[in-house]
């Protein structure tokens, strides 16, 4: 008897979201490595600083008590909850219900993908910024959603435009995700251009989802807003926040979700059905962080600083034109001669071993540029400027 054919283990939501955009690029990578070569990766976005003893010892403190042993509570702990809006309304003005309006998350990527599982249809429309960070789009599509590229242009600050949207794609819209400071582009956004967001928002009866990740990570005496600072946003914006880049907590997944009531109950509900909740010790340790001394902050962005101005020095003496951002952890310059994004990552790559990101990975208004990281330790840093100099200069 004939065995039947094997189908396909992928999903058809699955194959929408495409194929690994960098694969030929970490092919090269692996070759160069296997003859030998030094690599060194400004690519990515993980903060490579230490988290600091008292959220550590927050976390031994957690570990041993009892209750961690079990099934935290879903939303978040109490404790945890109230020193997020504790901290919030420190750093915003802004008063919280704790018990209604804070949500804790495994991250806040976690958070980001759940919420169009929580809030589209299926054939309902996200807005969704281009370049922008791949969750926004793929978390759409595997809701069952459409994505709806709104393209951030350099004319334009790397804002959207809203007026560019179509009328029968805003009349199936749902959602409009918004992050800034962004990234890749390390632009911000002030409170009048979160005013115009809100308004359309309310226009349109969507609802506004800021991913507010990178609001602590500013320099030049920058201050990064939120956008429930604005009045009436409460009546239909969530803000995700995050632990990891603030307080160089990547691995430790804490982060969380203020905001409009129905909103943080729908993601809630989500996550009571797919996720257990955050480990109680990781709760504990954030909320050292979120109370404790911030002055931790103000170190690390005295180090990222620093890495940045030598960065966008090295790179202008080379004859690039990268700006000097006033957030994030990345610089996103255009590519020199109208280079393609990854065609030049792979020259930068093969003639220096040094790994930039190709812009075109966060959406199709990302060509023409690429993503350069500050999370690299100062003297692998030092050492690919100075390849990068004797190549190019």
């Amino acid at each position: 008897m004939q065995s039947p054919q094997v189908r396909t283990v992928q999903s058809q939501r699955l194959q929408k979201i495409g194929a690994y955009l960098f694969a030929d690029l970490d092919r090269k990578q692996e070759a160069l490595q296997a003859k030998g070569v030094d690599v060194i990766n400004l690519g990515v976005g993980d903060p490579d600083l230490p988290t600091a003893e008292h959220i550590i010892r927050g976390l031994e403190e957690g570990a041993r008590d009892p209750r961690s042993h079990r099934y935290p509570p879903y939303y978040g702990t109490g404790e945890f909850r109230r020193a997020a809006a504790q901290w919030f309304g420190a750093r915003f003005g802004i008063t919280e219900d704790p018990d209604r309006q804070v949500l804790a998350l495994i991250g806040s990527k976690e958070g980001l993908a759940h919420l169009p599982w929580a809030t589209l249809n299926p054939g309902e429309v996200a807005l969704v910024p281009d370049p922008g960070y791949p969750v926004y789009r793929s978390a759409t599509i595997m809701a069952e959603g459409e994505p709806y590229a709104m393209p951030l242009r350099a004319d334009r600050g790397f804002l959207p435009s809203f007026e560019g949207i179509p009328h029968d794609v805003l009349r199936r819209a749902r959602l409009l995700f918004l992050n800034y400071p962004n990234n890749p582009t390390g632009a911000t956004a002030d409170l009048a251009f979160f005013a115009e967001a809100v308004a359309f928002a309310k226009r349109w009866g969507l609802l506004l989802v800021h991913d507010n990740s990178y609001s602590e990570i500013t320099y030049d005496g920058y201050r990064a807003p939120s956008v429930l600072q604005v009045d009436g946003a409460m009546d239909l914006a969530i803000e995700l926040h995050s632990l990891s880049k603030s307080y160089n907590m990547t691995g430790w997944r804490v982060g969380f979700a203020v905001g409009n009531e129905e909103a943080i109950q729908a993601l809630g509900t989500v996550k009571t059905n797919v996720d257990s909740g955050v480990f109680r010790a990781v709760q504990q340790a954030a909320i050292a962080a979120l109370t404790g001394p911030q002055d931790v902050i103000g170190r690390t962005l005295a180090i990222y600083k620093a890495r940045r101005d030598r960065l966008v020095a090295a790179l202008r003496a080379v004859g690039w034109n990268p700006p000097s951002p006033k957030a994030t952890l990345y610089v996103w310059m255009a590519t020199p001669n109208g280079q393609s994004s990854v065609d030049f990552a792979a020259d930068v790559l093969e003639r220096t071993g040094v790994v930039i990101t190709p812009g075109i990975g966060y959406g199709a208004s990302g060509e023409g540029y690429v993503r350069l990281s500050l999370t690299t330790p100062d003297a692998r840093l030092d050492e690919a400027l100075t390849r990068i100099r004797r190549a190019y200069g």
